[in-house]
């Protein structure tokens, strides 16, 4: 879809008011809480936000370690990591020319793609470069919450507003007879809503994140008496006939502290994209020296262990960039 131009505007104006001042950040984030900087690309690079999400949660952390391994290989890009509301927050971000790239859930970027669910017209600049691993539904609650059906009338953080999160906590509510009227809806982020769990202000919080997740782990070493929510068979089974995108993904016993037995649990699919605006050989680079990197970018971050370049290629629901699309078929995967 068309680039929304008054956005671009108010951009290129803060950007000249920035530089007459010489008091910029160069966040580039809503949020301002990531890891953008005003100092200049290295001569010949182009100078890319990274959307990811909360400093909490798994996003920032893997574009963190895609900034730290890649930089210094890449030359034609230099990624400028930045925390943000997460997944419809980085669509519209990159349809606003905010981002150049983002990590989001796989099936927000269908909902954009497709012009439904909150976005009310298709949003189609973000294209698939990357599907990395399995985001996990998780359920953390106060002791005594056991199962969803006991979030009923209770204060329930859904994630940020508009975040993939919030679209999965309402699925698996649905599943369970549940609407957003059911319970006190409470909007924040993975560790805003760990904290206010433990000061008593809600009764449970939903984390779509790979595990195990930094909001949690921190929750489940603070001695607080907490429960990870575990679903049942029958309702995952409902709610990936009603919603394909979301499989099954158990969570061992062990993954956090005090859990000692198995979580049964929903996952979606964590995806690198990029802005049509990023050339094709920019993201072919990029694709390129992500994947010839796994084994340091693994060491960076334990999720890269989980990616591999077969599995990263598969996507079925929106068009891939040209630039992975070329490396793709130079290692013969497409």
């Amino acid at each position: 879809m068309m680039k929304k131009k008054l956005a671009l505007v108010l951009a290129m104006a803060m950007t000249a008011s920035l530089a007459l001042t010489g008091c910029g950040n160069g966040s580039g984030s809503g949020s301002g809480s990531g890891a953008g900087s005003s100092t200049p690309a290295p001569a010949g690079k182009t100078t890319q936000v990274l959307a990811t999400g909360g400093t909490t949660g798994t996003y920032y952390g893997v574009g963190s370690a895609m900034m730290n391994v890649l930089n210094p290989l890449l030359t034609l890009t230099e990624l400028n990591v930045t925390s943000t509301g997460a997944s419809k927050d980085n669509v519209e971000g990159i349809t606003d020319d905010e981002y150049g790239l983002a990590i989001l859930q796989s099936d927000v970027l269908t909902y954009a793609h497709e012009g439904t669910n909150v976005f009310t017209a298709p949003e189609t600049d973000a294209l698939w470069v990357a599907g990395l691993y399995n985001e996990t539904v998780q359920i953390t609650a106060k002791g005594g919450i056991t199962s969803v059906d006991q979030l009923k009338g209770k204060a329930v953080c859904v994630g940020d507003q508009g975040s993939g999160t919030e679209f999965n906590a309402y699925q698996v509510l649905e599943a369970y007879g549940m609407t957003a009227d059911d319970i006190e809806v409470v909007h924040a982020n993975f560790g805003e809503a760990s904290e206010m769990l433990k000061n008593g202000q809600i009764d449970a919080a939903f984390t779509v994140a790979g595990a195990p997740t930094t909001a949690i782990t921190e929750l489940a070493t603070s001695g607080m008496d907490f429960s990870l929510v575990s679903l049942d068979q029958e309702h995952v089974d409902a709610l990936h006939e009603k919603y394909p995108f979301l499989v099954q993904e158990n969570l061992p016993a062990g993954t956090y502290e005090g859990v000692d037995t198995e979580t049964i649990c929903v996952a979606v699919e964590a995806a690198l994209v990029a802005s049509t605006d990023m050339s094709e050989d920019a993201v072919y680079e990029l694709t390129k020296t992500m994947f010839e990197n796994l084994e340091d970018l693994g060491t960076s971050h334990a999720k890269f262990q989980l990616v591999s370049a077969e599995k990263a290629a598969e996507n079925g629901s929106v068009p891939m960039h040209p630039g992975a699309e070329k490396y793709y078929k130079e290692i013969g995967l497409l």
